[in-house]
């Protein structure tokens, strides 16, 4: 079906979130998958659904996966992986009010003159509502805010010149609590607790190991 759609022996097939397969009772497509992308075989490649071999050796494939943990180990040794970083806070600062923002505000009906943001506010929004590699969840954090503040707006209750100003209470006024936590307070030195430092695909966090005293 791709190679008719593209019209040509030698596209480019992306597969996303190659990682989300799963096996059940109808099958295993990791199977499928092992001989579609392996370029040793792939050039006899058989359709079982047409009962015919089908040359897929000069097709570049490109499969993405939110976590290679989760991709077979047959599957994987198959693929050269790419290691792509998540965005900094930084480049999510620059991101949402270059476009999310704006974007948002075209769809909730608003001006741009409808909010004002600080790049402090930004990274407390960011710290304190979203954990993610990516910017989906900020994405949802500013359509919220701007659902609030269009009733506002409808109800007459902005500022003078129709500006909200979103300080940090605004914000868990309209999104609640903060859900994390960025720094953490320790308490100062303890006996049995040390500081670990580890990272994970949505970047680095402070790691507090404790030790647990065992009878014997």
């Amino acid at each position: 079906s791709a190679m008719k759609t593209a019209g040509a022996i030698n596209p480019v097939i992306l597969l996303d979130e190659i990682d989300k397969l799963a096996s059940d009772y109808r099958g295993d497509p990791t199977a499928a998958m092992l001989e579609v992308l392996d370029p040793e075989q792939n050039a006899t490649f058989t359709d079982h659904y047409l009962d015919t071999t089908y040359d897929l050796s000069q097709v570049l494939f490109i499969t993405t996966a939110n976590s290679a943990q989760h991709i077979p180990g047959p599957l994987r040794d198959r693929m050269e992986m790419i290691e792509v970083p998540g965005y900094t806070e930084d480049e999510k600062i620059e991101i949402a009010s270059r476009h999310l923002l704006r974007r948002q505000l075209q769809q909730n009906g608003l001006t741009e003159q409808a909010v004002s943001f600080s790049p402090d506010i930004w990274r407390f929004i960011i710290r304190g509502y979203t954990r993610e590699a990516g910017v989906r969840g900020l994405d949802r954090a500013i359509g919220q805010l701007l659902r609030k503040v269009a009733t506002l707006v409808v109800r007459g209750k902005t500022d003078p010149g129709g500006t909200v100003m979103l300080d940090e209470d605004r914000i868990e006024e309209f999104l609640g609590p903060r859900k994390f936590g960025f720094e953490q307070d320790l308490g100062g030195s303890q006996v049995g607790l040390a500081i670990g430092l580890g990272t994970t695909e949505i970047g680095g966090e402070i790691i507090p190991v404790e030790v647990a005293t065992m009878p014997g």
